[in-house]
């Protein structure tokens, strides 16, 4: 268990950018060969929007990290939070702590983010992109992801849980982010066997279409267990999804000025 988790304990920031940047060329090569859908579009100039948004995420999670060292540092030294008050194997903490992190740092949160007005105004932004692929993966309005990482913080005083698991989470939902989001075509009995626990990129696809319910639907980020309790989950075929939102123009989806001004344009219409 040591050397385990000492490893994602000693992950340095460097570490975490190669490991992101990593993931994102690995299924951008992946769904160039393998395509789910056809896109018309310049792929590098699609991305480029979502690439700045990238960096955005980048520095509030620099930001956010410097508050999450001293809550981790403060629950050591008052021993605070579930974990704390149990014991449990080291795997079976893992496994609660990934879970926990799971659940309300992606399931409520980003069921929220669709559910309440002014939420969903910042989390429009990710779904106006109308050829998903896996740089949408990170296309975050910055106020949408800081949200996210409110959650995030919760999730770690409520468990009380050590650094390294944390850390493996952050690795482990950084795969799942990409995967998920990526333009890939798999085996369908393969997408359909994967999902049966965690979030498999068809179903993730559904989640993208542009009018509800589907867009309603399958909230989870690595599990597909809280869909299923919840009932949000759905799987259909992959080919009826149209990308991007019915409330907003297709031409909008890669102009950034455009998309930062969403949270505040009270033109567009949210149905909430």
């Amino acid at each position: 268990m040591g050397a385990f988790i000492d490893f994602f304990e000693s992950l340095s920031s460097v570490g975490k950018l190669g490991w992101t940047l990593g993931c994102m060329f690995v299924f951008w090569i992946l769904e160039r060969l393998y395509p789910l859908a056809i896109f018309n579009y310049a792929k590098w100039k699609h991305a480029k929007t979502n690439l700045v948004l990238l960096a955005t995420t980048i520095a509030i999670n620099t930001l956010f990290g410097l508050v999450t060292a001293g809550i981790f540092i403060w629950m050591d030294q008052h021993q605070f939070g579930v974990l704390n008050l149990i014991e449990l194997p080291w795997w079976a903490e893992l496994v609660i702590a990934v879970l926990l992190l799971d659940f309300m740092a992606q399931y409520v949160v980003h069921f929220l983010l669709h559910k309440v007005k002014f939420m969903w105004k910042f989390h429009m932004v990710h779904h106006s992109d109308t050829a998903v692929d896996v740089t949408t993966g990170t296309r975050h309005h910055p106020g949408d992801y800081m949200m996210r990482e409110v959650f995030s913080l919760v999730a770690i005083l409520i468990s009380g849980m050590p650094f390294g698991y944390y850390m493996f989470y952050r690795v482990t939902t950084i795969f799942f982010t990409y995967f998920s989001h990526a333009n890939l075509k798999l085996p369908l009995a393969v997408d359909k066997a994967i999902s049966l626990v965690f979030i498999s990129p068809n179903m993730h696809k559904f989640h993208h279409h542009y009018e509800r319910p589907w867009t309603d639907t399958n909230f989870g980020n690595i599990f597909s267990i809280w869909d299923r309790i919840f009932g949000t989950y759905v799987y259909d075929d992959a080919h009826k999804i149209k990308y991007g939102l019915d409330v907003l123009e297709d031409q909008t989806a890669d102009d950034l000025t455009y998309q930062l001004q969403i949270p505040f344009d009270k033109k567009i219409k949210t149905d909430y």
